[in-house]
């Protein structure tokens, strides 16, 4: 569903290597997390992934399709939500949901019952009508995580998911992402909230200044750690030191 192949990416003349030669393969249906300290080449990967950073070298294929060849196509097929997400406030919360369903070419029929659906998960129902200024910062990254489902996309790719999530909305989040893989669709996520990722995810890499320095299961990561019983707090940081 993913695949990076030799991915590159230089700043400061080439002098700064931001991700180096990243090799990565993400299956459908799987839940990805994408771990390294600030400054580890996390973010940077992620902009290359969807479009808003060019690579120097390498190639990124995402649901079939090449991103340099194709990427219109890549980009009807994934959803992308940032730590800090840029969001129209003057717009209310419907307003703003159908203007994403017009983006992506929603059906109608579709888009209603999908809005319905999140809005109640999310808790967002009563306040969708409001104009989005006057939503506290959990409730504008709720509004833009429904934006984001709301066609359906094959591929989910999200930084920090649970940053402003309550605790409720937090456990329905967690709960469409394992759905929605369960139904063939890829999440690919980067957090500093380890617990999180360990509970939540089918594999987890970790890159550290540009280079992948571990990728599996938590299992097979206690085993490069030679210790069964690792938290993956703990390997993060034996690895990372």
């Amino acid at each position: 569903m993913i695949e990076l192949s030799g991915l590159t990416k230089t700043y400061n003349r080439g002098q700064v290597k931001a991700v180096d030669a990243l090799d990565l393969s993400v299956r459908a249906g799987e839940i990805f997390g994408f771990l390294g300290p600030n400054g580890a080449g996390k973010t940077t990967t992620i902009k290359m992934m969807v479009g808003l950073l060019r690579p120097d070298r390498g190639s990124i294929s995402m649901a079939g399709y090449d991103l340099a060849s194709s990427p219109l196509e890549v980009k009807r097929r994934i959803s992308y939500v940032p730590d800090n997400p840029d969001i129209y406030q003057n717009l209310t919360g419907i307003e703003y949901l159908n203007f994403m369903g017009d983006v992506y070419r929603v059906r109608a029929t579709e888009r209603e019952q999908r809005i319905l659906h999140l809005l109640e998960l999310f808790a967002l129902t009563r306040v969708v009508s409001d104009p989005i200024k006057s939503y506290s910062h959990g409730m504008r990254h709720k509004i833009v995580l429904v934006g984001a489902l709301l066609h359906d996309p094959m591929i989910f790719i999200v930084d920090e998911p649970m940053v402003g999530l309550d605790p409720r909305s937090a456990h329905h989040f967690k709960e469409i992402l394992r759905d929605r893989c369960s139904h063939g669709r890829t999440v690919f996520f980067s957090t500093h909230i380890l617990d999180v990722a360990e509970r939540l995810c089918d594999r987890l890499g970790i890159i550290h200044k540009g280079k992948l320095i571990a990728l599996g299961t938590m299992d097979e990561l206690r085993d490069q750690a030679r210790n069964d019983k690792e938290s993956l707090e703990k390997i993060f940081l034996e690895l990372t030191e």
